[in-house]
């Protein structure tokens, strides 16, 4: 999907928040919307990073411990 067909799909939402957060954000010139949708973007990236792990965890825990054994094949192949 390029970026106009994105930018063109948008769902109105009615949210509720501190009036004079808000009233503060607008004497900014703030977009509540453009600020809504990036901390909407960070929380779901968030969330999908921590689900990842959880289900990943297993598999790190093994490298970790992997990595802490033997090192890694780079080891003794940097001079600093």
């Amino acid at each position: 999907m390029n970026r106009v067909e994105n930018v063109s799909k948008r769902k109105a939402v009615n949210l509720t928040a501190d009036i004079e957060l808000v009233e503060l954000a607008r004497s900014m010139g703030l977009n509540l919307s453009q600020v809504f949708e990036d901390g909407l973007k960070k929380a779901v990236w968030d969330e999908r990073k921590r689900q990842w792990e959880d289900e990943n965890r297993e598999a790190l825990d093994q490298y970790n411990r992997f990595v802490e054994e033997n090192g890694v094949f780079s080891d003794g192949l940097r001079s600093f």
